[in-house]
């Protein structure tokens, strides 16, 4: 749903803009939020952080349209705005234009050029959005990028406004390097840590292959989220994929101990909440997943054992048709009031 902002001081543009696309709203494809000048407007962009565009006149009392423009970029970088006024003279749209407006419309207004217009606006402001996403979740770029850098981009105010808080169907996977933390006392640090990096690149291929990310790497296991169109497939096949991968891994010798690099997957779908998680005091945030499907997933992964890949008898029966499982047993897991039934995936 698409959320927009109506500056102008015309009494009934209101009720008019409600008319004109009732049929949008009452599909929750469109919300409006309305003001009647542009410090209101403003007021109106600090307690709606997640507004996609704004449609703003220009002479309105107290501040008008183009002032309001000037304001917009500290209000909310992301916010994208279209100017719809009478006043349409080449020197009223390019100075509009060179205050940021994405684009201009003249009335008396064309809805139907007006929507296809919000349209255009909204795509814009998604696309920017991703771009955004994808710069925070690749792990790459926290390794050469500066810290002052990353810190801007995950302080909340500078955050909240460009990645939305928001609710999502996504498949989680924690795949664990089992038994690696018992040779990490036998073998010098240097080589604990490039081993771990070695398994850890491989396992990281597999997840960008099936169009997943890397949400975090936590100790000796990674975290990896999965959306969009069959994102519990995608995941199960990376998860078969990685084990296919290390299976060539060498037995390494570690003192009296020998260590032969497995994993062990918990994976479960469900919906999810994503956001910026973390201390704004710190200015330390991370754009993540949480929820009981989260949770859930990371405990899967706890009880299964190496080579396995785990997922819940609700994710089985969506997975069956697709992928040959056996029943794994149950298991009280910790905040699940009944015992889990299990089932491992074969391949």
């Amino acid at each position: 749903m698409a959320k927009i902002l109506v500056v102008d001081d015309e009494a009934d543009l209101e009720l008019l803009v409600k008319q004109k696309f009732r049929k949008k709203i009452r599909d929750n494809t469109y919300e409006f939020v309305f003001a009647q000048n542009g410090v209101e407007a403003l007021e109106k962009v600090k307690e709606h952080p997640d507004l996609d565009i704004i449609l703003s006149d220009i002479n309105m009392p107290v501040m008008d349209g183009l002032t309001l423009l000037s304001h917009l970029p500290e209000a909310n970088p992301l916010l994208q705005a279209v100017v719809v006024s009478a006043y349409g003279d080449m020197q009223n749209i390019r100075t509009a234009m060179n205050r940021g407006a994405f684009d201009f419309i003249c009335k008396p207004v064309d809805f139907e050029d007006l929507d296809v217009t919000m349209q255009k606006t909204i795509n814009h402001v998604g696309q920017l959005r991703e771009t955004i996403r994808a710069i925070k979740e690749n792990n790459i770029l926290k390794m050469y990028v500066d810290e002052n850098v990353l810190n801007y981009m995950t302080h909340q105010e500078f955050a909240g406004t460009i990645i939305k808080n928001e609710t999502l169907e996504a498949t989680v996977m924690f795949v664990d390097v089992c038994g690696f933390t018992s040779i990490t006392e036998s073998i010098p640090p240097n080589a604990v840590v490039n081993l771990l990096n070695r398994l850890f690149d491989r396992i990281v291929k597999e997840v960008i292959a099936q169009g997943g990310h890397v949400d975090k790497f936590i100790g000796d296991a990674v975290m990896a989220v999965f959306r969009g169109p069959y994102h519990l497939d995608r995941a199960i096949d990376a998860a078969l994929a990685i084990k296919l991968q290390l299976s060539d891994e060498p037995v390494i010798n570690a003192g009296e101990k020998n260590f032969k690099p497995e994993i062990s997957v918990g994976i479960n779908s469900g919906e999810m909440f994503s956001g910026n998680i973390g201390s704004a005091s710190l200015k330390r945030l991370n754009y993540t997943v949480i929820g009981h499907a989260v949770n859930l997933a990371q405990r899967l992964q706890a009880v299964a054992k190496a080579g396995q890949v785990i997922i819940t008898e609700d994710v089985y029966n969506i997975a069956k048709e697709s992928f040959t499982c056996a029943k794994n047993g149950e298991f009280t897991l910790k905040n699940n009031v009944k015992p889990v039934i299990t089932y491992e995936v074969l391949e």
